[in-house]
This record gives C-alpha cells, structure tokens and sequence, in this order.
C-alpha cells in the first residue's frame, strides 16, 4: 500500500449547531472536558492532517519560549491553523447515568510532516462513571501488536492509517475505535481529536502549566524554537509550545512509558490550573474569541448536549477518584514483527486485570481485588460467575462425543449461564473467543484448565455488544483426552 496516498477532503458532519452552541461546545469541551483528562492525549504529537479551511489565521508559531523555574506566567498567544472535520456518524445520546468511555487519538507529526497519511502515535481512553463520580484514564503504547478487524495482526497506531488509507466508513477514527474495543472488550461511546495548535492555544490561554520532571527531559520544540534541559526534581511553568514539547519528549530512559506518565502530568496541570485561579467566568466571557481560534481544530463525534452534561460531571470529579494508568513494561513482552519492526506483545491475563481496574467502580469486586473484605480470605471466582452471568456457548470440536453436553452440565453446577451447546470444527486445542467483557467467566475457565494441568486455552477478543453470546469456548482435543480419563461430576 501506498503510504504517500492522500487522504480526499473530509465534508462537514451533517449535525450543525447555531454559533451560540458551537461557542459554548467548545469552552466545556476544550476547557472542561479537556482540562480535567483530555489533555494528555492532545499533548502528544497532536497534529492536523486536513486541508485549509477559508476561516482566518496565521501559520502556528514554531519559536518556542526559554522558561525559568517557577516564574514564567507570560506566554505568547498562538492562532490556530484552520482545518476541516472528518465525516462522523453521530452515537446515541448519553443517558447521563451510564458508564461514558471516550477514545482521544494524537496523530503522528512525523507522517503529518512528511505528507503521509498519518498513524496514530498516541492512543488513550477516558472513562467516567457518573453514579460514584469515578474516573479513570489509560494509556496504549503505539507499538502494541493486536489484531486490527477486517486486516490481520498489527501495531496498534496503524488502525488510524488503516482505515483512512482505504476510506473505510467513519475513517480512521472509526476503525481505530473498533480496534481499541476489541483489544480491551470494552465499548466506547466517543471518539475525541483535537488539533495541537488548540492545545498550545488553551495552555497560553490559561498562563501555563507547572510541571515537575522526575528525570532530566530535554525540550524540543516542534518546528524549531529554544532547545533546553529540565532538570529533574525542579517546578516549571510551561506556555503551550513547551508544555507540547514536554509531553512529546520520548528520548528518556522509559521512552514512550515515560512519555504517557508526562502527559498525565499535564492532564492534572491543566485541570488544576483552572480550578486553582477560578479560571472559567473569564474563559466563559472570552467564548467567542476562543471559539474563532479553537473550533476548527476539534473533532469529535460527541453531541453538544452530551459535552454539556460531561464537562460538568467532569469538574465535579475529586481529583482523588480520577485514577491514571498505563500499559508498561509490566503488561507488555518486547518482540519484532514480521518486517523486523520493534512491537510490544500484550500479556492477555495481566492486559484484562488492568482492564477491569481501569472500569471497576461500585458492584462486585474486580478479579484484581479478589480478596475478602474480613478475614483476608480470598472470593470465590465461580460467586462472581453467578453475579455477572455470562451467555456461554459451549462448542465440541473434538473426538469425544457428548463432550460439549458434558463440559456444560459441569460448568453450569459451578454457576454458569449456558445457553448454547453445539459442535465445532475439529481442534486439538481448546480456544475461547469474548465478544463482551467478561472477566470473571474468562478467569474461571483458565482456572478450570490450569486446574486440569492443561495450561491456559487461545484467547480471542471479538468485541461485538450485538453479540447473541458474550463467550464461546470451543472444547479441543486437550480438554478431550483429559476429561476421557477424568469424568465430569454431573452432580
């Protein structure tokens, strides 16, 4: 495929607001939403890839600003570089009760600079549930190697490139979205781009950000500008040019690991800031002119009155309750692809715990905090089956007749819900495929193999919410040949 092939010009979404409306979408959205988690993914290479609208501006400025510790409170106002909005297919309304999750995509500069379609060089997910006003955000390496629907088994930041590429419906937002839902087997509800001129142009509208680098970071700002060091263990306050050089700085001991704990940073920075000064009647007042220079560069599918409802459910989230994740070295095993390309394998048992923590809130506890509340006994595995009542399909693809009818009666004493039992396609190994989350039974059918002294079964993640099962376990030969010399209880 040709990655200098052009993108064709995106048309306007078919949902239009008055100009009062687009103004007051844009404050909440850039400055409340954003502030309070947004920003870490806007911070990290976020750049335009769109053609020219006729909206007035300048080029970005690209001279960065030298910075002293704990004293620079003056920045340079930047204008914004006008782009066009992709296509977007409009999601239901938000509830207002249900569990919002948001997909926040930063695309690569250096595909953008080059006149390439770009990949996406950061991905990351926000999730708020607004019943115990609990928060979370997660960061996903670039370099994750997943399973891409529709194409075959890639980096991650390539889902973007993929589907703008071949002018899939929705673009890349869409399938990158669809990549992220399958990889973690959560739904997400919306999809956020900001341009990086708006990001620069909101921290110089809010006099900066204060940072504390835990290690020396060298500064580069994009397009040139005054390159230095800060040093670890010192208090800074960044204009934009440098709080976006902050957040991309990559060339740390942890690389991009490091490099999503620095957005974070900022992410809390930026919500701190406003609260702190009672920032937002001024920046309320100022919507118009913030509107000119800030609207073009937001690209999202969420509807203004559920941007309304979450930017303030979002300024009223403790920054307690607001938990910040990342998929390190810990949840990763380092390998090459099949081009010699540097990839980062997921850990399935340990990506899905990180998983559940991420969404856990009020409700059973999640598999990592499977621990008694009195005693320190641990909860059994097959309680929590019962409470989340997975669909299962139980699926014979092996030489054992009966062996799915058999497999079911004895997973249904220990309280699952089956509610199919059929044959399969011949298999030696045993392999289970999640088209929703699940974590429980999933946990509970591992343990079922381990126990047997079989390993773990092939996990496959096919998130599908429309699916008539959440999870099909197709019985191999494996699991054949152990239960033939160990019966079943069926009672």
């Amino acid at each position: 495929m040709d990655q200098n092939k052009g993108t064709e010009q995106k048309k306007h979404s078919n949902f239009r607001l008055d100009k009062t409306n687009i103004i007051i979408l844009v404050v909440f959205v850039v400055l409340s939403i954003v502030s309070a988690f947004f920003v870490f993914n806007l911070a990290k290479n976020i750049i335009s890839t769109w053609t020219m609208t006729n909206l007035e501006g300048l080029p970005v400025s690209t001279q960065g600003t030298k910075v002293a510790p704990n004293n620079n409170e003056e920045t340079d106002p930047l204008t914004e570089l006008a782009i066009n909005p992709i296509d977007i297919e409009m999601p239901e309304p938000w509830d207002g009760v249900s569990r919002v999750t948001v997909l926040l995509m930063g695309l690569d500069y250096r595909d953008w600079a080059a006149g390439e379609i770009p990949r996406t060089d950061t991905m990351m997910v926000l999730t708020i549930d607004p019943v115990t006003k609990e928060a979370a955000m997660l960061s996903i390496p670039r370099d994750m190697w997943v399973n891409i629907p529709g194409f075959e088994y890639s980096r991650i930041n390539t889902a973007y490139y993929l589907g703008e590429l071949w002018k899939l419906p929705g673009g890349g937002p869409a399938l990158a979205t669809q990549t992220v839902e399958e990889f973690l087997g959560v739904p997400i509800d919306y999809f956020a781009q900001v341009d990086f001129t708006a990001f620069v142009r909101l921290i110089d509208e809010i006099k900066g950000v204060p940072v504390t680098p835990k290690m020396d970071v060298r500064l580069v700002p994009i397009g040139g500008g005054y390159k230095q060091t800060l040093e670890a263990g010192k208090t800074y306050t960044l204009d934009g040019t440098l709080a976006l050089a902050y957040a991309r700085a990559r060339y740390t001991e942890g690389g991009d690991f490091d490099r999503a704990a620095r957005q974070q940073e900022v992410v809390y920075a930026i919500r701190d800031r406003i609260l702190k000064f009672s920032m937002w009647p001024t920046l309320i007042a100022k919507a118009p002119i913030l509107y000119q220079e800030l609207s073009s560069g937001i690209n999202t599918n969420m509807r203004f009155e559920d941007a309304l409802r979450l930017a303030s459910l979002a300024l009223e989230i403790d920054r307690s309750l607001i938990k910040s994740f990342i998929i390190d070295a810990s949840y990763v095993e380092f390998g090459s692809s099949p081009d010699d390309q540097d990839i980062l394998r997921p850990i399935p048992d340990k990506i899905r715990l990180l998983r559940d923590e991420v969404f856990r809130t009020g409700g059973p506890l999640s598999p990592v905090a499977i621990q008694s509340q009195a005693g320190g006994e641990p909860v059994d595995i097959y309680d929590l089956v019962k409470i989340e009542n997975a669909r299962v399909s139980v699926q014979n693809a092996s030489w054992y007749t009966g062996l799915a009818g058999e497999t079911a009666t004895y997973l249904k004493l220990k309280g699952f819900n089956i509610i199919e039992e059929t044959n399969a396609q011949a298999s030696d190994i045993t392999s289970i495929t999640l088209y929703n989350a699940k974590p429980y039974a999933i946990q509970a059918l591992f343990k079922m193999y381990e126990d047997a002294g079989l390993g773990k079964p092939r996990l496959t993640n096919r998130f599908d919410p429309a699916s008539a099962v959440d999870v099909v376990i197709i019985l191999g030969n494996d699991w054949a040949n152990y239960v033939s010399s160990n019966p079943l209880p069926v009672e």
